[in-house]
């Protein structure tokens, strides 16, 4: 999610977190990184005790990585929290599967103000039907399609995914690009051609540029190229944050080709 909404604040938006840090050095550093990111974080709480945390391992040789990460749930959002009004003036809404009863309750409040809302779902989990429903534009993950519907081939994974309030249904394919359904129409768009260094924080880049790309109003094969060039940037670079890329670069990307 951090990374995404910095994404989402180098490309020119203007971003704001909605959630809770733990009042410790990791939680209070992560904080400041966001606020210096231009990520503005005024409508988020502060608990006592750690914040999330996470080692990621990255394999030298082909950029990999494996993230082990611990979260309290102490962390979690109380309804009072969530800011009602604030979400149904934003152009979007971007949620995870980290707080399920929040993410649902923050996508019904959107979808009520006719507010597209976009997701970050990586692993399955007792709410992934009702979160996968909750949203209008679901991104994701190469794994979740299969895990969800039992089809290996991406495209009638993402058909048999497909629900009425979805306006577009989005995978991550990694090194083979993304893929996106629209109404009965598959679009897909290969990945960059670059060294990769470090993976981390590639797909979160990705979620950021495909917003960015979205609320500009490009066109959906649009929108999957600009995606995959920021995702090709990220890997580029070491660490999640670090690894955003700038307007400038991300579309100088697009601009040189494949």
């Amino acid at each position: 999610m951090a990374t995404t909404l910095a994404t989402c604040a180098s490309l020119g938006l203007r971003a704001a977190y909605v959630g809770a840090f733990g009042s410790d050095p990791d939680g209070m550093a992560l904080r400041r990184a966001l606020e210096q990111r231009g990520v503005d974080t005024s409508f988020s709480v502060e608990r006592r005790g750690r914040g999330r945390s996470a080692l990621i391992v990255v394999d030298e040789q082909s950029g990999d990585r494996t993230v082990l990460w611990e979260r309290d749930a102490g962390l979690d959002l109380r309804d009072e929290e969530i800011p009602a009004e604030i979400i149904a003036a934003a152009r979007a809404l971007h949620v995870d599967d980290t707080d399920c009863a929040t993410t649902i309750a923050a996508a019904r409040i959107a979808r009520h103000a006719g507010v597209p809302v976009t997701s970050d779902f990586d692993q399955m989990n007792g709410a992934t039907t009702e979160l996968l429903a909750a949203v209008s534009v679901p991104v994701l993950a190469e794994s979740m399609p299969a895990a969800l519907t039992g089809e290996r081939d991406p495209e009638r994974a993402l058909r048999a995914l497909q629900r009425p309030e979805h306006q577009m249904i989005c995978v991550t394919l990694g090194a083979r690009g993304a893929m996106m359904l629209v109404g009965d129409r598959i679009y897909q768009a290969p990945a960059f051609d670059v060294t990769v260094v470090d993976s981390t924080g590639a797909g979160d880049v990705f979620r950021g540029a495909f917003i960015a790309a979205m609320l500009r109003g490009d066109a959906p094969d649009q929108i999957l190229r600009f995606a995959n060039a920021a995702a090709a940037l990220a890997c580029t670079r070491e660490g999640a944050l670090d690894s955003v890329p700038s307007l400038e670069n991300v579309s100088a990307l697009c601009r040189a080709g494949l």
